[in-house]
């Protein structure tokens, strides 16, 4: 793993306070410095992207919303996790006490790690990794572990079946997130997310220059994208008519907030490969702020913030889907059509017909 950006600023700024010699305390103190500040954001994102949620639920089925707590509600969500975090922690008598407490933390290291690889501007990236896509693709497979074993250690038979759902639907939905960026590494050549970038700097966001076969991974994308993080219309792990809460339903407090919470970032996360995979990350629109480069921040969010009003659009449209339902448009619709996405962009790119702008 190769430190740069804001790492490696944090490291040379401790650098110039230490004696001689202390580069190994350097490096610690600049990863505990870093840990801390993606901490910080994933607790300041989770917390708005649940208000985000509930404003844009409101504003479909023409309510307010959240709007007492603060000037415009804004504090509504830190009040609800002032709550969560003064409640009693409670659980079943015969849960697995070792793995039912572990359980929250597996989903939540998970999106947190996710989280230190991208580049949220061109001086502003944890770790700059060379298989970047690899990384997010496997790390965030590792989340559906703590759901499986949330489920089983609860000894809920409710929860255990909305582990098990969760186990099916991640993994099937996994497959298709894989093999739709995987068809953007055919174009790019490189698994490396600043490089991924810098392809599209000079010839475009990617979902121009693969032109069809771009823009059919791009759909497939942020629908089994929604599906693996179990969003509706796919939340059958959730289906609160069916299972009460799913696997977390013996879960309360802080323990039940974690779970919460990293729906929403990997909801971000999502959002956010797909805004730098397809739509150049923080670069502006046709270098119209190329001079500005403290401005790649604002682009970045404003990508990643547009996908996620889409998902968001998405649970507040559709009704959710049977679990045959969603296993069939996996393994009989989106499997298919990405292995044949593939191909076309593998031919295309060999004849040399993407487009350069």
């Amino acid at each position: 793993m190769i430190s740069l950006n804001i790492t490696k600023t944090i490291q040379d700024f401790l650098l110039g306070f230490l004696p001689e010699g202390s580069e190994n305390g350097a490096y610690i103190g600049a990863i505990v410095t870093v840990a801390l500040i993606y901490l910080a954001i994933f607790a300041v994102a989770g917390l708005y992207l649940v208000l985000l949620e509930r404003k844009i639920a409101a504003w479909f089925q023409l309510r307010l919303g959240p709007n007492r707590v603060g000037f415009w509600g804004l504090f509504q969500t830190m009040a609800d996790a002032l709550k969560l975090v003064s409640k009693e922690l409670t659980g079943t008598v015969k849960a697995d006490k070792f793995l039912y407490n572990l359980a929250p933390y597996f989903v939540i290291v998970s999106s947190l790690m996710a989280l230190a690889v991208f580049p949220f501007t061109e001086g502003f990236q944890a770790f700059d990794i060379n298989i970047g896509i690899f990384f997010l693709i496997a790390i965030s497979s590792i989340g559906v572990i703590g759901i499986l074993l949330g489920g089983w250690s609860s000894n809920n038979k409710f929860a255990l079946i909305g582990a098990m759902r969760s186990g099916v639907q991640t993994i099937s939905y996994e497959l298709s997130v894989g093999l739709s960026l995987l068809t953007m590494v055919l174009l790019t050549g490189t698994l490396q997310l600043s490089e991924i970038i810098e392809v599209q700097r000079t010839g475009g966001w990617l979902i121009l220059q693969g032109h069809v076969p771009a823009i059919m991974a791009f759909c497939i994308y942020m629908i089994a994208g929604t599906a693996e993080t179990n969003r509706a219309p796919f939340d059958m792990v959730e289906a609160e008519s069916e299972l009460g809460a799913g696997f977390h339903t013996e879960y309360s407090g802080m323990k039940f907030a974690y779970f919460f919470l990293a729906e929403f970032i990997n909801m971000f996360i999502i959002a956010a490969i797909g805004a730098t995979v397809f739509f150049g990350g923080w670069l502006s629109p046709f270098g119209i702020t190329e001079s500005l480069p403290w401005l790649g921040i604002f682009w970045f969010l404003l990508k990643t913030v547009a996908l996620v009003l889409l998902m968001m659009w998405f649970r507040w449209t559709f009704p959710r889907l049977r679990v045959d339902q969603l296993l069939t448009l996996e393994w009989k619709y989106l499997l298919p059509l990405n292995l044949l996405n593939i191909v076309l962009m593998a031919v295309i790119v060999w004849l040399g017909f993407t487009i350069q702008l």
